[in-house]
């Protein structure tokens, strides 16, 4: 028997592009291709080479519907980029206040990431906006894990091949 290495196969170009597709679509909050391509199997937490989730970019962007489908199917408000950024924080510093509510309804960590949401209202001073939010929902989170504080990030990483089908946010 021995050691056998598992190699991953590459992706076909049209894999690749249809990678691409999705991410593109979530860019710009096309929702109507995740209402048909969500029920047909693709992963909502399907991430680019730069780990930015479809959630991510649907927050980033805001478009609020495409994010709450995203969720709805699945989607993990807590997965972090591999910049270690939640999509809560990217909606703060958008300052996407309804992204932000969907993200805070969904179960978005206040606490997570680098920076995490916190840090990164009160270093674009909007604790006035967030802070009342953010106190009460990590309040919610230390109560309902029993009070042991904050949850670990979500692996990351490229989901069925599609490492480099993805640009930046």
């Amino acid at each position: 028997m021995g050691d056998q290495t598992i190699q991953p196969t590459p992706a076909s170009p049209e894999i690749i592009a249809f990678a691409t597709r999705m991410y593109d679509a979530a860019r710009l909050g096309d929702v109507p291709i995740f209402e048909q391509a969500l029920p047909a199997g693709l992963p909502p937490n399907m991430t680019n080479d730069k780990g930015d989730s479809l959630l991510m970019l649907s927050t980033y962007h805001g478009h609020a519907p495409l994010s709450r489908l995203l969720l709805s199917h699945g989607a993990d408000p807590n997965r972090l980029n591999d910049r270690g950024q939640s999509p809560l924080a990217g909606a703060v510093f958008k300052d996407e206040k309804e992204i932000v509510d969907i993200l805070l309804e969904a179960g978005a960590n206040v606490d997570l990431g680098h920076p995490s949401a916190w840090e990164t209202v009160e270093l674009f001073k909007k604790t006035e906006e967030y802070g009342e939010k953010f106190s009460r929902q990590g309040e919610k989170l230390k109560s309902a894990k029993g009070g042991a504080g904050e949850g670990e990030p979500q692996a990351k990483g490229g989901i069925g091949g599609t490492k480099g089908a993805g640009q930046m946010i």
